[in-house]
């Protein structure tokens, strides 16, 4: 990739991804390797085809100190250090009325979209000191400054995140270490193109219909791509992003 002419480099930095499997973390883990990082690939299952040349695939739950931990041990003992970390895992729940909100789903949701970046960033962060600094990418969403109806869990969650974001920016500054997250759109993922089939069973407009109707609601005209979403990370991941920090940089293509 290349910003105002500049090639972005990232040879010689280490990088470790969550929800890497597919979709957007394994899109991410992909354009940063291309850029000349290495590092681990993380998910809750995963295997070495889903990870790019030269990085590790590990599995591990960010719900879980101790498997992050380990995950970090493994980019120090591997690769000499850490210098990126993107903290991508996160589940999207179902559409729900308020009084139809799953106290029990409710949790699950939280424990990975807020208590799994939390933890990432902790665990990260003693390996970021002694690179002398280093950039944190985490996945937000528009949900982390707007809202949706019937998507109560899903909308707090992305604005824990951004909370998250802004008071580990504060905090780790004085350490070089820059906190950002990225607010994709509507992404056709699997995940999401999974989602609009089942609507579309229950009722709901098809597929194509739908997705048409998410291009025309923004200024390009199109929903904006994984690639997007990756192209923004390795740009907040770079030298090039060095005065962003506590920041969330939207990738919707004008939604």
């Amino acid at each position: 990739m290349t910003t105002t002419g500049v090639a972005i480099s990232l040879a010689g930095k280490t990088a470790l991804v969550t929800g890497a499997r597919g979709g957007l973390g394994r899109a991410v883990a992909q354009r940063l390797a291309a850029a000349g990082a290495t590092g681990v690939a993380l998910d809750l299952q995963i295997d070495d085809s889903a990870a790019p040349p030269g990085w590790i695939a590990r599995a591990g739950d960010v719900r879980d100190e101790a498997s992050l931990v380990a995950c970090v041990a493994d980019c120090v003992q591997r690769f000499g250090g850490l210098d990126i970390v993107v903290a991508n895992a996160g589940l999207v729940p179902p559409w729900r009325d308020t009084e139809a909100i799953d106290l029990a789903e409710w949790d699950e949701v939280f424990a990975v979209n807020v208590r799994g970046v939390v933890a990432t960033i902790k665990c990260a962060v003693p390996a970021l000191k002694r690179r002398g600094g280093g950039s944190i990418v985490a996945l937000g969403s528009l949900m982390s400054w707007s809202a949706h109806p019937q998507q109560c869990c899903y909308v707090a969650s992305k604005h824990a995140v951004l909370g998250i974001v802004r008071a580990t920016a504060r905090e780790l500054g004085r350490f070089a270490i820059r906190v950002n997250a990225i607010g994709p759109g509507s992404i056709a993922t699997d995940a999401l193109l999974g989602r609009v089939a089942r609507r579309a069973r229950a009722g709901g407009p098809p597929v194509e219909e739908a997705l048409a109707q998410s291009a025309a609601q923004t200024m390009l005209g199109r929903m904006a791509t994984e690639e997007d979403v990756a192209n923004t990370v390795l740009f907040l991941a770079s030298d090039l992003a060095a005065a962003q920090t506590g920041q969330l940089v939207p990738v919707d293509c004008g939604l």
